[in-house]
């Protein structure tokens, strides 16, 4: 299996579908003549032309009004977000529209539309360019969020986000762009609501999504000098969520920690927590601990925003409280 990063992941999985479906087109900032904000559309234009690769003013209700439109009328439109924080602009169309429309008109329309976007910090971007927001979107019936943490599961994530029927939130991270990682030949997706375990344990488990999966994998490689054995799962997909996968890995240790990037005020974790007890509370030695981003805007300066992050530092800390 040839190694490749997390942004070629992508746009394999971009350039195979609209190598194979002739309605898919993309649509949105900088995609086009740019290349991409994060490089992953590089030569697209060029290859698909501008019928299929639309390069947008900045304004993200239109972009994503246009993409529900198109979807509605039998296009399969990607569309790219250029990050999470500008979702914002367009949240009516997301939640009122993209969402609902499907059950509003009594099963008589359907939205099949990908929202590729960026979420989290860590490039010194300051408050308003550097949330993590997934969990607003996970919150919304008629949504589907899925947020990948390695390229295997970015390329097969995204495929099946696009063959789902609904509008899909595909949430990337700029800090795994890099990261690179075995991807097979052959075409592959996996399906959403499924969770992985990425490190089999039988002391802990570590639940976590997106670059905190990759932060909590390091974790459990110092855990386990210090004797402890720590099981990572990823949750790969937000909603729907795998709780089945969670609640058995829970079971097998009877420990959990929950890391996200998110704060931690009504955020995923929150969910996950409250999943644990509802379902396994029996099975726990010690209560669910909860890793987040400090409560704070992110700030600018690199020591502060590195202190706001979650790290492995506070991931351990918090394995070692429920011992």
């Amino acid at each position: 299996m040839p190694e490749i990063t997390y942004r070629k992941a992508i746009s394999q999985a971009l350039r195979e579908i609209l190598q194979s479906d002739p309605r898919a087109f993309m649509i949105g900032e900088d995609i086009g003549g740019y290349q991409g904000a994060y490089a992953v559309t590089r030569g697209f234009l060029k290859e698909f032309g501008p019928e299929r690769i639309k390069d947008t003013p900045i304004a993200e209700s239109v972009i994503v009004g246009a993409g529900i439109g198109a979807a509605m009328a039998g296009s399969r439109p990607i569309i790219e977000i250029m990050t999470i924080n500008f979702s914002l602009l367009a949240m009516d169309q997301i939640i009122n529209c993209a969402a609902k429309l499907h059950y509003m008109s009594g099963g008589q329309v359907t939205v099949p539309l990908v929202i590729r976007t960026v979420s989290g910090g860590g490039t010194q971007l300051a408050a308003s360019h550097s949330q993590s927001l997934e969990g607003w979107f996970a919150h919304v019936p008629g949504l589907k969020v899925v947020a990948p943490s390695t390229p295997y599961d970015a390329k097969g994530l995204l495929r099946a986000a696009y063959q789902d029927p609904n509008p899909v939130m595909y949430v990337e991270h700029s800090l795994l762009y890099g990261m690179k990682g075995d991807i097979p030949d052959e075409e592959y997706s996996i399906p959403l609501g499924v969770a992985d375990v990425k490190r089999e344990g039988s002391d802990v488990t570590i639940i976590s999504y997106s670059r905190m999966a990759q932060v909590a994998l390091k974790a459990a490689v110092r855990l386990e000098e210090e004797g402890i054995d720590a099981e990572v799962v990823d949750l790969r997909s937000l909603r729907p969520m795998d709780t089945e996968t969670i609640i058995n890995s829970v079971k097998k240790t009877s420990r959990a920690v929950v890391v996200e990037e998110g704060w931690k005020a009504m955020g995923i974790g929150a969910e996950v927590s409250a999943r644990i007890m509802e379902n396994a509370l029996e099975y726990l030695d010690a209560p669910v601990q909860r890793v987040a981003s400090a409560d704070i805007p992110m700030p600018y300066s690199r020591p502060l925003e590195l202190a706001t992050l979650p790290n492995e530092d506070r991931i351990i800390e918090a394995v070692h409280r429920l011992f």
